[in-house]
């Protein structure tokens, strides 16, 4: 008698240190995405502004440029764990921070001091993605990363899913103070579950560079890996040409006209389809034609971007973008396969934080750019030339990147 299908999936679930690894993981992404729904509502709420949102972004992605270079050499060079531990300490302190402002401890006659918190999130953001990078491959046998990759991409989209809908149940039924308490609890449960985690972390590099060459021998090898670097600048640029979530809160109050609960659940929807996407490919990993399947979600992204913002019903809007998340999980599984296929183990960290400079900031980067093109054009037009340009972007790719084009994931083992 076969084995039932899902029963790979279980025995990865069953490696008790992948399921720590993974509890760190959505515990941590649960934190900052509730601060990152609550964070909106509370400024639109106080500006009326569509570029206030976007400052958001800014506020949180110049932070990540300027320490994501370093976090990646210090992972690759310190305790993983320990480092885990003291970012999740500095988005708890961020949390608070927030909760004071929103309690009318801290004036908020200015808004600087939510921007300087989200500052202090992006530079603790810059050290969690390059250490779970690290520690999924020091927990798993290199023939579970594909499998291991969709499952990952399951638990990042289930904070994104629960996330934003907890903000936002948050902050309709208790207040600003009360969302942010909760992403403060979350963050400390992320560093005291990392604290148990149970690994045999690499030593110190018998030789080291300096620093600054460390970093350029890490930026050297995404350059020098045309499927890699292809991968990231597709993704990079989709998210930040598409960055219809950052403007969510002014689509819910201006265009759709509901509250703070149907903005979670828009928040919610693009991670709801992602995560679907990562269990099909957990339990169905992809291995032929890779790459076509990769442009064509991207592509996809691109027209559901057009559409969100043609649509004019809730949940119209609601169901297209959950299929903009399915698109965007077909991107993350596939990018997140190449990146721990390809880089050696000593480079991890250096790696995953190039990595993040092209697709976490693009995120926030995405925020600002939709911000102020929002205030040149108009909310409406600045949405359907951001789906125009992704499309463009594509077929750029497509041209350009002809080894990510005819990539099959079984050609990296």
């Amino acid at each position: 008698m076969s084995e039932p299908a899902s029963s790979p999936v279980l025995a990865l679930l069953r490696n008790r240190g992948f399921a720590t690894v993974l509890a760190y993981r959505i515990l941590a992404l649960l934190s900052y995405q509730i601060v990152g729904v609550t964070v909106g509502w509370h400024i639109y709420q106080l500006t009326r502004n569509p570029f206030s949102l976007g400052l958001i972004g800014l506020a949180e992605v110049l932070p990540f440029f300027c320490v994501a270079p370093f976090a990646g050499y210090l992972v690759d060079h310190l305790p993983r764990r320990k480092l885990g531990i003291a970012a999740c300490a500095v988005l708890a302190l961020t949390a608070v921070i927030l909760v004071l402002v929103a309690a009318g401890w801290v004036p908020t006659a200015r808004l600087w001091p939510i921007y300087a918190a989200i500052a202090l999130t992006g530079m603790a953001r810059s050290f969690l993605s390059p250490i779970y990078n690290a520690l999924f491959a020091r927990v798993l046998a290199r023939e579970d990363f594909v499998r291991g990759a969709g499952v990952g991409t399951v638990i990042f989209q289930a904070a994104m899913v629960t996330g934003p809908a907890i903000g936002g149940l948050l902050v309709g039924f208790g207040g600003n103070a009360l969302s942010y308490g909760v992403a403060a609890v979350l963050a400390v449960l992320a560093g005291i579950v990392l604290a148990c985690l149970r690994v045999q972390e690499p030593g110190p590099p018998e030789t080291s560079l300096p620093i600054f060459a460390s970093i350029a021998q890490g930026a050297r090898f995404v350059w020098s890996n045309q499927i890699m670097l292809g991968a990231m600048a597709l993704d990079m640029f989709s998210v930040l040409l598409g960055g219809v979530v950052a403007m969510l809160p002014a689509f819910i109050h201006d265009i759709l006209h509901y509250g703070p609960k149907a903005l979670g659940i828009l928040r919610a929807a693009p991670a709801l389809g992602s995560a679907c996407v990562g269990v099909w490919l957990a339990r169905h990993p992809l291995q032929k034609h890779a790459g076509r399947v990769l442009l064509f979600a991207v592509a996809g992204f691109g027209l559901c971007v057009i559409a969100f913002g043609l649509s004019r019903s809730f949940w119209l809007s609601a169901l297209i973008l959950l299929a903009y998340g399915m698109c965007d999980g077909v991107s993350v599984v596939v990018r997140s396969t190449i990146l721990q296929l390809s880089t050696p183990d000593e480079m991890r960290g250096r790696v995953s934080s190039i990595n993040g400079i092209f697709i976490s900031s693009s995120n926030e980067l995405g925020a600002f750019y939709a911000g102020t093109m929002a205030r040149v054009l108009g909310l409406i037009p600045a949405v359907l030339l951001g789906g125009c340009a992704i499309l463009a972007v594509v077929a750029t790719t497509a041209w350009r990147a002809p080894r990510l084009r005819r990539l099959d994931l079984k050609d990296l083992h």
